[in-house]
């Protein structure tokens, strides 16, 4: 699965089987924490299967969410670069599979194949560029703004014209994404819900079409 993964953009079938045969595959139940914020970072995690969320935490235990990842997605890519600890928290949030490459490891096959460092670092750069533009989004959008960034990053498109949320959301979850208080958050979803822009089902946000730009 490795050439679906976006951080392997581009490397050759040899490289990505060089990878592949260097990697282990390791399964955790749902609620285990995979890496703690501060830990000793060695190693790479690709997601196959399940579900995590990326979170930091306060002196308080007060956590923020930084990014919910599915299948295809990944996580620890760091620690294949540098020798510093991790930055972030990884939760699973159902029972998930990943493939982990391990930097002594990884190291091993940069020494037969140097050319994936550079294809690694091209896209590692797409990546830091992404992640400039949704903290530039976070420190000058208003809760509002915040607030419907994460709905439309999170909807899936449907047939009718319509988007889904996948993820059951509670108000406390978005609270915790956009850094806002859960009762400024339950306002503006019951002042969308009341103008028709999103509705539910069940547990699932529905957004009804494009929401507006201002509150």
């Amino acid at each position: 699965m490795l050439d679906k993964v976006e951080i392997f953009d581009g490397l050759s079938e040899q490289e990505l089987e060089a990878l592949s045969a260097s990697s282990v595959v390791r399964s955790y139940p749902k609620n285990t924490v995979i890496i703690n914020e501060n830990d000793h970072a060695d190693s790479l995690y690709i997601i196959e299967s399940g579900r995590v969320k990326v979170y930091c935490s306060d002196k308080n235990g007060k956590e923020f969410i930084m990014n919910t990842l599915t299948a295809e997605d990944y996580f620890g890519e760091l620690a294949l670069l540098d020798d510093d600890k991790r930055s972030a928290s990884v939760r699973t949030m159902e029972k998930s599979s990943f493939c982990i490459i391990y930097k002594e490891d990884f190291n091993k096959v940069l020494e037969q194949q140097p050319n994936i460092a550079k294809t690694l670092i091209r896209n590692l750069t797409r990546r830091v560029r992404k992640l400039t533009k949704d903290v530039k989004a976070l420190a000058l959008q208003d809760v509002y703004g915040r607030v419907t960034n994460v709905l439309t990053t999170l909807a899936d498109e449907r047939e009718d014209g319509s988007a889904i949320i996948p993820e059951k959301l509670t108000q406390q979850d978005i609270a915790d994404r956009v850094g806002a208080s859960r009762e400024m958050v339950a306002r503006i979803l019951k002042d969308l819900t009341i103008g028709e822009y999103i509705s539910f089902e069940g547990r699932n946000i529905i957004l009804n079409g494009k929401l507006p730009d201002n509150y």
